[in-house]
């Protein structure tokens, strides 16, 4: 205003009929007019609490307003202060006071309820760690509100939903969820105003939940700022979309007060002042925002429960209605009949509505269940306990020396068992929550109508346990029981069905599931502990259906019998009372009395009646005490060319780890192959444990006999995925997909592919690279490997690997298989090496000095053996010196060279006389052609002296003087 030179006093009447004084021309009013406040020109607001904990009230000017005369600050209300549920902080006098109707209070704190936007102080955080996937995570990926909640991204990126929020006192944090896919990970967990983790989240990781079903999760919050992260990362490894996370009703308590009521939300009234929640409208009414009631649907219109609005009646469809199976009456027929759903939403009297189809004709009943029997009535019932029926009969006791085999057989669908329930479950839709989801059609159940797409059809057993019959109690494998399904699936376009397995109502995890159509085929899940079970089928259909013709359940606690099955007898005992057998032993047919099974055999789980019930190990392996199962004791023997192989695996009995990768998704997400192996040892305890949703999949405090673990695999080789820590911004690397690869061994079988090769296979005669029947073996089915996984270990002397060595995949299979079932392993170790014998080394002999000879043992190179015999001690004998032998020697030596020179001297000159004598011969028989010579001596008599000088000839050679006097001869005669 000190820019105004002309000032005036004027008296004006302001807005809401106030006194606004100012100075300057009526030009320059409008802005220099300064009016006083009114009450809700500006609202009030407390200052952040001192060291002494104390505060002031003070007023704040609204936004947009500009007035004077606002009230002084006072003292506030102790910083820990906060009002009742029910209640609000009245800021001007500073005292409670009570909500009125149509809004409600949580005292001190706030509640989200309400998702048709992303309410203030919510924020979508995005986090990329591939480049390969950051365009379409920054625009594509997001937390979405859905209206009653809201729905996580359903991709493979990680997004973060957070909020913010100061708390003057220690609270908690509240909210609802449905997390029902593994292929999606779901962490919660809270940070400070350093981003720093609080303590209170060591359990960030939410656990999954049944289909269909809210989970709750809460988390106890300290004072001073909280940052809280909802946070969803998806993992795409072939599987199908991810189904996402949905949240509702995000509660925190803590907050020092508030100040107002919060309205509630459309499709919910409150009646009371002082109301601490909103109660749900009743099904055809509907209320808007604030409502004190709710208001009723005027004639040809509905709502659903909860509904803002009421909708116009649609015409009658086929989906309105569903078909049921009459119980029989006392004639023994049934017949269908077709019944609205209720409540009743369509009309019958529109143009194109449709009427309910007429009841059918009426048809004899389908026989009783196997183990129950009418017995006249029109309802079936269970055989009572010690008696037996195949449905059509009735119950009888089973004969002397034989039990019944409890358990359920459900063929007939008259009417739904009392163990069953059906249901129709959809988040976004309240009309499927009054709808059948399975229909009894006689010789099979069928998937309902449903009411969408998108709903769940639910149906579930419920067996309250598990334990095998008296005379297999001491069949002590790890098989209780088994649940059977022969189904079959007709789709027009896309549809899946679950099948779900809760154990002791703790959490409900996904077990196999079918997409698209299926031919009828069937199902087993193994159980392999005794604990409460509930097993669920949810169908998700697209105009489509599922039928399930038949589910069996062996070994149910409280179950019934369709036949009887052989017992074991005491000793002293003549009636027909059963007793169990101890552990491994077996019911001999002709006595009816308990036998021990052979060493090496192991007893059958599936039934102990006969000697053929004790079934041979396979080769290389051994059995238990107890006989209930084959195992390798970490010794193998072979016979090779007349020699004995020993092998001894004990130092590799611990279990051995692989790590290999790095894999990627296909949008580029890092994931590693984790496998452990348990080789031999531990009596067939099965210590290769693999877990999900841990931090560190490395930890030892998980223990096998953990029953209630839900997210651990113990077996003799199992896998997991690793996605490490960096690879979607964990703060630690992450285990997931849990499976066993192989829980049942099978045997070892020896091949000599190189030096020191040990193939361990299943009953290979000759094993090779591509043997397909491997040592270990898992009795857990999958569509893809309707007989199971199997593994097979091949072992690998190599003396340059110390201790537990190096375990390899095959390079042409980088994950250890290249179908997904049948997994491959080399284990290269010193400790593969056969034990060393006799064969494995050879002895060098010293030189005789001064009497004495030392021979040394050495190691055969290459050393192919380890552990075994160790090498003898040097060896010392007495030998004869060599002096006395080399003078022997050279006196025969010398002796002998002088006589050969003599008589070499004496044949020389002997030689020389002959041939003299012989020239002259010659030399007269040329002077006389035609008459011999005279006689004559050509040689020296012994004792005369030739004193003749002796003439050597020249010309020709002794031999060619014989060859030309042969010659001659021959021509005179």
């Amino acid at each position: 205003l000190l820019f105004l030179k002309d000032f005036i006093c004027l008296s004006i009447t302001g807005r809401g009929g106030r006194e606004c004084t100012s100075r300057g021309s009526k030009l320059a009013l409008t802005k220099a007019c300064f009016c006083d406040c009114l009450q809700n020109d500006y609202h009030f607001e407390y200052t952040e609490c001192d060291s002494s904990g104390s505060r002031w009230r003070v007023a704040i000017p609204n936004s947009a307003v500009d007035c004077s005369g606002l009230p002084d600050p006072v003292r506030g209300k102790e910083c820990t202060f906060s009002c009742a549920s029910g209640e609000y902080l009245e800021m001007k006098n500073q005292v409670c006071s009570k909500c009125g109707e149509g809004t409600y209070s949580l005292g001190s704190g706030i509640k989200f309820d309400e998702w048709d936007e992303l309410p203030a102080g919510f924020s979508n955080v995005k986090r990329v760690t591939n480049a390969n996937a950051s365009w379409f995570c920054f625009h594509s990926s997001s937390w979405v509100p859905r209206g009653n909640y809201i729905e996580s991204n359903r991709d493979d990126c990680t997004v973060s939903l957070i909020y913010a929020v100061h708390l003057k006192k220690s609270g908690y944090v509240f909210f609802e969820y449905q997390y029902v896919d593994n292929n999606i990970f779901f962490e919660f967990f809270i940070q400070n105003d350093q981003c720093q983790e609080m303590d209170t989240t060591a359990d960030k990781w939410v656990k999954l939940t049944d289909n269909g079903e809210w989970g709750s999760h809460s988390v106890m919050l300290k004072s001073g700022t909280n940052i809280l992260y909802w946070r969803t990362t998806g993992i795409l490894m072939g599987s199908k979309a991810i189904k996402p996370v949905l949240v509702k009703n995000i509660t925190i308590e803590g907050v020092a007060y508030t100040s107002e009521c919060f309205p509630c939300k459309p499709g919910t009234f409150s009646n009371k002042p002082g109301s601490f929640n909103c109660q749900v409208c009743p099904r055809n009414t509907y209320s808007e925002k604030g409502a004190k009631e709710c208001i009723k649907c005027v004639l040809g219109k509905f709502s659903f429960e909860g509904s803002s609005e009421c909708l116009a009646r649609p015409p009658c469809t086929t989906k309105d209605y569903f078909q049921i199976h009459t119980p029989c009456d006392e004639e023994g027929k049934t017949q269908i009949m077709y019944k609205w759903i209720e409540p009743k939403i369509c009309r019958e009297d529109l143009t194109d509505a449709i009427r309910l189809p007429p009841s059918g004709e009426k048809k004899d009943c389908p026989p009783c269940n196997p183990g129950f029997y009418n017995n006249g009535s029109s309802s079936c019932h269970p055989c009572p306990p010690g008696t037996f029926s195949d449905g059509t009969k009735e119950c009888r006791p089973c004969p002397a020396g034989m039990e019944p085999a409890l358990g359920f057989e459900y063929k007939w669908w008259n009417v739904l068992p009392g163990n069953m329930k059906t249901s129709c479950f959809n988040v976004g839709n309240s009309k499927c929550d009054g709808m059948n989801g399975w229909e009894v059609a006689g010789d099979h159940i069928q998937s309902g109508a449903g009411g969408s797409d998108n709903d769940y059809l639910i149906l579930n057993l419920h067996i309250p346990g598990f334990k095998p019959p008296t005379s297999m109690t001491g069949a002590m494998g790890s098989e209780l029981g088994r649940i059977t399904f022969v189904f079959e699936t007709l789709c027009s376009a896309d549809c899946v069905l679950y099948f779900m397995v809760d154990i002791n109502r703790k959490s409900t995890n996904v077990v196999e599931s079918w997409g698209g159509t299926k031919e009828k085929q069937a199902y087993t899940h193994i159980i392999f502990k005794n604990a409460t079970f509930t097993f669920t089928w949810a169908f998700q259909r697209t105009n489509q259906g599922q039928d399930i013709y038949s589910i069996t359940a062996t070994n149910a606690v409280d179950g019934v019998a369709s036949s009887c099955r052989a017992c074991a007898l005491g000793s002293e005992q003549s009636g027909s009372s059963c007793v169990p057998c101890p552990p491994g032993h077996y019911i001999e047919k002709e006595t009816n009395q308990c036998k021990e099974c052979p060493p090496d055999t192991y007893l059958s789980i599936h039934q102990v009646y006969g000697k053929e019930a004790c079934i041979p190990c396979g080769p290389g392996s051994r059995s238990t005490q107890d006989h209930s199962v084959c195992y390798s004791d970490c010794f193998f023997h072979h016979e090779k060319e007349n020699q004995s192989l020993h092998y001894d695996f004990s130092n590799l009995s611990s279990v051995g780890s692989l790590m290999n990768g790095p894999s990627f998704t296909s949008k580029g997400t890092k994931y590693f192959h984790f496998f452990n192996i348990s080789l031999c040892g531990h009596e067939g305890k099965k210590m290769a444990l693999c877990t999900n949703n841990i931090t560190d999949f490395t930890v030892k405090e998980m223990v096998a006999g953990s029953d209630d673990y839900t997210n651990l695999v113990g077996a003799y080789v199992c896998q997991s995925t690793i996605i490490p820590s960096e690879s979607k911004g964990f703060r630690a690397a992450l285990s997931s997909q849990s499976i066993i690869l192989a829980d049942t061994f099978l045997g070892k079988v020896w091949e000599q592919l190189y030096p020191g090769y040990l193939c361990l296979c299943d009953l290979c005669p000759v094993c090779s690279v591509k043997c397909h029947l491997p040592c270990n073996r898992s009795s857990t089915t999958t569509t893809s490997c309707v007989n199971g996984r199997s593994t097979a270990v091949k072992m690998r002397c190599n003396p340059t690997k110390p201790g537990a060595g190096v375990i390899s995949v095959p390079s042409k299979c980088p994950a250890g298989t290249c179908d997904g079932c049948t997994f491959y392993f080399l284990w290269e170790s010193a400790e593969a090496c056969p034990l060393c014998t006799e064969h494995d080394f050879h002895e060098i002999e010293g030189a005789c000095k001064r009497g004495f000879q030392e021979t040394l043992y050495v190691w055969n190179e290459p050393k192919w053996c380890i552990k075994g015999i160790s090498l003898p001690e040097k060896k010392l004998s007495t030998c004869e010196t060599v002096d006395f032998w080399l003078k022997v020697g050279a006196g025969v030596g010398a002796f002998t060279a002088v006589l050969l020179v003599a008589l070499t001297c004496y044949f020389w000159k002997k030689n020389q006389k002959l041939e003299y004598k012989y020239s002259k011969l010659v030399m007269t028989t040329n002077s006389k052609e035609c008459e011999l010579p005279a006689a004559d001596s050509c040689a020296i008599m012994e004792g005369e002296d030739n004193e003749e000088e002796v003439v050597y000839s020249n010309k020709q050679s002794l031999l060619g003087k014989l060859k030309s006097l042969a010659t001659k001869v021959r021509a005179e005669f």
